[in-house]
């Protein structure tokens, strides 16, 4: 009894903790994400649900494991619904209608929230499947396909850093990419500029931009991409589904580095993946370009 009192103590110390731990990421990757970009901080909400869900199904069907191979556990349970039923005969609760129609209300909206957000997954996950389709059948015509890259708040830079034909770290191409845009700040500051208002930022935004690059580990963007190639004097080609390729730093004459921009396809929402040739089986024998 006390082994697997024990055993059950840690299995649900260790729930507890895992927890915490996905709570602290959440809370990383908002942090990660501007309060302005509010397509990005939707999807972070939609993802934040799924993985604490994913996390609740698995932490039941641990307990219901611990329960099936451990039969005798189950005097634990009664033990403790024993004591619950306890405290409750103890107590005389009275609930008013007043706080039963709250309640009633609360539950409703819960309901409706959770088809919303099942409404939505759904509705994402077609736009994946579409622009995975798209992708495929233009990187397929350049002899390419998609590499993937972690989808974290370095996908940018890891993208860039996959291509290179010399060793780089990525908190060096931060901090190359932050020191040119703060050289060059008439070159950029034009472009600088709220996304949901249009309306432009200041020179101080700007240069605590630049910082967020470094210390804060912001996402790259367009802005980013522009001054890598001038960082890198190499043009970096932009692919996206539904729209036609972007080709950043035109003057420099070297191979273009080429990425591919998601809306849809990765969990974090836009993403940016590296490419690879095309396997040969499945370009037909095609030529190679790398």
């Amino acid at each position: 009894m006390e082994d697997l009192q024990s055993e059950r103590q840690r299995m649900l110390r260790r729930h507890h903790r895992e927890k915490k731990e996905l709570e602290a990421q959440i809370q990383s990757m908002k942090f990660s994400v501007p309060k302005s970009d509010k397509q990005k901080r939707k999807q972070l909400r939609l993802d934040a649900t799924r993985l604490q869900a994913e996390m609740e199904q698995r932490h039941q069907q641990e307990l219901e494991k611990f329960q099936e191979n451990f039969p005798d556990s189950s005097v634990l349970d009664s033990v403790t619904e024993n004591l619950a039923k306890m405290n409750l005969e103890n107590q005389h609760p009275h609930i008013s209608r007043a706080q039963k129609r709250r309640e009633k209300k609360e539950a409703l909206e819960r309901e409706q929230q959770e088809r919303i957000l099942v409404a939505e997954m759904e509705h994402l996950a077609s736009f994946r499947q579409e622009e995975e389709e798209k992708l495929s059948t233009i990187l397929g015509a350049k002899y390419l396909e998609m590499k993937d890259i972690p989808a974290d708040s370095h996908c940018m830079y890891r993208a860039i850093q996959d291509q290179l034909v010399f060793s780089v770290t990525v908190e060096s191409l931060r901090s190359r990419t932050a020191d040119y845009m703060r050289k060059h700040v008439d070159d950029f500051l034009p472009f600088f500029s709220n996304p949901e208002t249009g309306d432009a930022y200041t020179r101080a935004d700007f240069m605590a931009h630049c910082d967020n690059i470094v210390r804060r580990r912001s996402w790259g963007g367009q802005l980013e991409l522009r001054a890598l190639s001038h960082v890198l004097q190499t043009p970096i080609e932009v692919i996206q589904a539904n729209s036609p390729a972007l080709l950043i730093g035109e003057e420099y004459h070297k191979k273009p580095l080429t990425l591919v921009y998601l809306h849809y396809a990765c969990s974090l929402g836009e993403h940016y993946n590296s490419v690879k040739p095309l396997e040969a089986s499945a370009a037909g024998g095609g030529p190679r370009l790398f």
